[in-house]
């Protein structure tokens, strides 16, 4: 193919490309590295001087010519592009928006903020600790032996690692036993949290749940003392006066234990908060002196406070991430 020919098949391709696609196709074809003109300057080395001369000056003007067809086509072509896109998409601006979705907070995170903003306005600090522990932290430093018979209450969760056997905590107590060994009485701390059971799952039962437990030591921390507290907090968290007792319990961690239930707008008792004296056991574990430092500690179930507040009647729902149930908080 010589120079002339090449000229007359660019113009042909030139004119029949339709878009913009079509036009970089022709550019490489002719102008590429492996186009035609590239071809015509490689034969070259065959000719005499005069025709390397005179082919390759007309090889110039046509690169420089074909190269100002092509941007003008590209204009051409883009302009028509963007009109149409222009008729197709219509811009309507006295259309009102689309208003973007927000998310928001999980009822469990809700009833937990609220739970701790209360306990926060009584005086109360929010401490936290690792959910995987060692057998000491959950169970010995509370009163909870090897072989004691309360221990075959909890169906733990036990991990492998190299440095020894370790669990996933079931309760949040022994975040109790991590703050006191850093830290000195008088304080009034609660520890929110995640902890797990082996247990099956159903409507009332969970692997996983969260806790809220609470902490007060002073000189002369008393029952009484604990008593207002948790009224107080029934109160603000219900938003009404909330009827409740206080019941003989047992728990190796508090000496005397007690439950305390709550009455229901229908009239039922129901069970909410297991707590008691702390144990004096758990003041040698923090090394503390026994005789000096008395308090309380109790625990409170976030999930059932939840339902409660909301009227759920099933856990698995607050767990199984249905954007149709949890939309409704």
């Amino acid at each position: 193919m010589d120079i002339n020919q090449l000229k007359k098949e660019a113009r042909q391709k030139l004119k029949k490309a339709s878009n913009l696609k079509e036009i970089e196709k022709v550019e490489q074809e002719i102008l590429g590295k492996k186009g035609a003109l590239r071809d015509i300057l490689k034969s070259l080395s065959d000719k005499s001087l005069a025709q390397r001369k005179k082919i390759g000056q007309d090889a110039n003007v046509f690169k420089q010519n074909f190269t100002k067809e092509l941007k003008k086509k590209k204009a051409v072509l883009k302009e028509q592009h963007w009109s149409r896109k222009k008729k197709e998409e219509k811009l309507d601006l006295t259309q009102p928006g689309q208003k973007l979705k927000t998310g928001h907070l999980h009822p469990l995170t809700q009833v937990l903020r609220e739970t701790e903003d209360i306990f926060k306005s009584l005086g109360f600090g929010v401490v936290e600790g690792p959910e995987v522990d060692n057998e000491y932290y959950n169970f010995d430093a509370l009163n909870i032996p090897a072989g004691h018979p309360s221990r075959d209450e909890w169906d733990t969760l036990w991990v492998k690692s190299k440095e020894g056997d370790k669990l996933l905590r079931t309760h949040t107590s022994p975040v109790q036993i991590h703050f006191m060994e850093n830290n000195k009485p008088p304080f009034r701390i609660i520890a929110p949290g995640r902890v797990y059971r082996h247990e099956d799952t159903n409507k009332s039962h969970g692997f996983q749940f969260y806790q809220i437990e609470g902490l007060m030591i002073g000189e002369d921390i008393s029952v009484a003392n604990f008593k207002a507290l948790i009224q107080e907090f029934f109160n603000q968290f219900f938003g009404r006066s909330v009827e409740m007792r206080m019941r003989t319990g047992y728990f190796p961690f508090t000496e005397p234990s007690f439950e305390i239930d709550i009455k229901s707008k229908d009239g039922e008792w129901l069970e909410l908060v297991g707590a008691g004296m702390v144990h004096p056991h758990l003041y040698k574990s923090a090394g503390y002196e026994e005789r000096k430092w008395q308090g309380f500690a109790f625990g409170i179930g976030l999930d059932r406070l939840t339902m409660l507040k909301y009227g759920i009647d099933d856990l698995r729902l607050l767990y199984n991430s249905d954007l149709r149930f949890i939309k409704q908080f």
